[in-house]
């Protein structure tokens, strides 16, 4: 659940950053969330299809 934090303490900085004008950086904090959110979810389904095999044993 790291990653998922991660994710969204880049997406406050860059709701903060933008709320004080700092278009640039918001911009890059959040492209930043966005990428750890979708490695996150992309290894979340990768769990849950191998933790699917190991239940049975």
């Amino acid at each position: 659940m790291d990653l998922l934090r991660w994710t969204l303490i880049f997406l406050v900085i860059a709701l903060i950053a933008a709320v004080f004008g700092f278009g640039g950086v918001a911009a890059e904090f959040a492209t930043i969330g966005k990428i750890l959110f979708f490695v996150f979810l992309v290894l979340f389904v990768v769990s849950l299809f191998f933790g699917r095999g190991r239940r049975g044993l």
